[in-house]
């Protein structure tokens, strides 16, 4: 027999969805069975299955050892559990590598990271390391979780940026914490802010049109108006706002600027900026070598593109109404001051204003 008390970052849930995890290799039939039997009860008490789970619930399992064995579920010893979760090397190996990212705020069931260029938010290939394997690192590592705990639960990132695009990431720590993020992202009541570097001076305004994605290249394109053929066509809103514009030798302008993401979509920000003539400074997909070339060791092969803010909305009720309003901002890179530098002292060169507040 073994007794499970059900801590916080798998409380919500359903019991027969957190016994699935527990013994991942048990068929349904063998739950419900055991339930209507009472090998199996909550607090005591026959259960169903389709109880929700909450902090403090003791969950009774009357099976022998070579029951949980059979159907997956962790040894009893913590240095076994350990050795039979792969994830628990690739995690420490992303904790050692990516070292102690920013994390910008934290409570019980969320997390706020700032994370650099150049870091996945999730694998691309089994063979990757990326925010997540570093999340669930960074855990251990504060003794916030344990090696058991990855049986029922496993945090993760809940918003992703591409490879090369910095900034604010959002984690969960619980299972309430993911299901909360989850509904905000989707329903997009979550405001999400961007800083970037821009070719030319782009109008204060809200784009909008129709992004294709082409899998096979990784590669989006963007309509005017909606296609005949709506295959992998989704519409898109970008809001954009220049701050400061830069005038260099040749008539090139920089724009230091600022996006608010109405929809999140693959590339949605970079492309649809290319897409009115604006692309991002270092983007090699949709920008200008012409341009990326000359301030290739500011940029670094990488997208001048910062998720900056997030704020969220007002009338959260329940749980989590500590977060109303909240507002969570990552500061810009140090990349973001180079190129300032830089487009300064092409500027004052030829002796002409070089910055132009909007």
């Amino acid at each position: 027999m073994r007794e499970l008390t059900i801590r916080r970052n798998e409380a919500g849930q359903r019991l027969d969805k957190f016994l699935h995890k527990y013994m991942k290799d048990a068929p349904s039939s063998l739950f419900y069975k055991m339930m209507r039997k009472k090998n199996i009860v909550l607090n005591g008490e026959k259960c169903t299955g389709q109880e929700i789970l909450s902090v403090g619930d003791s969950v009774k399992l009357f099976f022998s050892e070579e029951t949980f064995v059979k159907f997956g579920a962790p040894a009893v010893s913590e240095e076994k559990t350990s050795s039979n979760i792969p994830l628990l090397k690739e995690a420490g190996n992303a904790f050692e590598r990516f070292g102690n990212l920013e994390v910008i705020y934290e409570d019980q069931h969320i997390l706020a990271v700032s994370k650099p260029a150049g870091i996945l938010s999730q694998k691309a290939q089994p063979s990757d390391l990326s925010l997540n394997e570093w999340l669930v690192g960074y855990l251990l590592s504060k003794k916030e979780i344990t090696a058991a705990d990855l049986h029922t639960f496993r945090p993760s990132v809940c918003n992703r940026l591409d490879r090369n695009t910095s900034g604010l990431v959002l984690c969960a720590k619980s299972l309430a914490g993911a299901q909360f993020l989850t509904s905000c992202l989707k329903d997009r009541s979550v405001h999400k802010y961007y800083r970037l570097f821009v070719k030319g001076t782009p109008k204060e305004g809200v784009l909008t049109g129709w992004l294709q994605k082409d899998e096979k290249t990784n590669t989006v394109t963007i309509l005017d108006s909606c296609p005949t053929n709506k295959k992998d066509v989704s519409e898109i809103k970008t809001g954009i706002k220049p701050i400061s514009s830069y005038k260099l030798p040749g008539g090139t302008v920089i724009t230091h600027a600022q996006a608010e993401l109405f929809t999140g979509r693959s590339h949605q920000i970079r492309a649809h900026l290319a897409h009115i003539g604006h692309c991002l400074i270092g983007d090699s997909k949709y920008g200008d070598p012409t341009i990326n070339r000359p301030i290739q060791s500011i940029h670094k092969n990488s997208q001048m593109l910062h998720a900056w803010q997030i704020v969220f909305p007002t009338c959260i009720e329940g749980t989590f109404s500590y977060l109303s309003g909240k507002t969570i901002t990552a500061k810009e890179p140090e990349s973001y001051q180079q190129l300032i530098l830089y487009c300064r002292q092409k500027a004052e060169k030829q002796n002409k204003p070089g910055r132009k507040e909007v």
